[in-house]
């Protein structure tokens, strides 16, 4: 059923369990041999971690960061915090950062600076969704879920104002949800 803040489902509950395993056999394909720490971006990825990492065959540890960059609205402010950082040191591992949205990709671009610095043996992004036409800075996503319009998607994760994250699909808010 539809919650009645959405209006429109955009990608089903099938489609994301159907290219969560896809982006699980790739992964595995192209990690083989090795191990692997998935770094969920908080709270957004979490969700998509642990399908994700559910379908990946290869050892993998997680870890997790949470950054600020939206506070409770709509459009990123272009400053990030890191307001928790990994407990697990990256030197010379394995790293897929595992994001739910890759938007403008300011805060990602600052968030690979920070960890390419800890000279990571390999640095990658995983990315649920991709927005169409918002990057403002060029970032190389080597694993993609799902390109989505320049809407304001919730769902599986994603969130506004912290509502919305449990639901099992992406879904584009209805504007009266987060207008005054």
């Amino acid at each position: 059923m539809i919650h009645p803040d959405i209006e429109s489902i955009i990608v089903s509950e099938d489609e994301i369990r159907q290219r969560i395993a896809e982006l699980g056999a790739e992964i595995s394909r192209d990690y083989a041999g090795e191990r692997i720490l998935l770094v969920a971006v908080l709270r957004g990825a979490a969700l998509f971690m642990a399908d994700l990492a559910r379908q990946i065959t290869v050892p993998v540890e997680i870890d997790f960061m949470a950054v600020s960059s939206y506070g409770s609205s709509t459009k990123s402010s272009g400053v990030v915090r890191i307001l928790k950082d990994l407990d697990e040191q990256i030197e010379g591992r394995h790293v897929l950062v595992i994001e739910d949205i890759l938007d403008t990709g300011l805060t990602l671009k600052y968030l690979l600076k920070n960890l390419a610095s800890r000279k990571p043996a390999s640095l990658e992004v995983v990315t649920l969704l991709s927005k169409e036409g918002k990057q403002r800075v060029p970032i190389s996503c080597k694993y993609i879920g799902f390109s989505v319009p320049d809407e304001f998607v919730v769902g599986f994760g994603l969130d506004f104002a912290e509502r919305y994250r449990n639901l099992p699909y992406i879904g584009v808010l209805r504007p009266s949800a987060y207008q005054d």
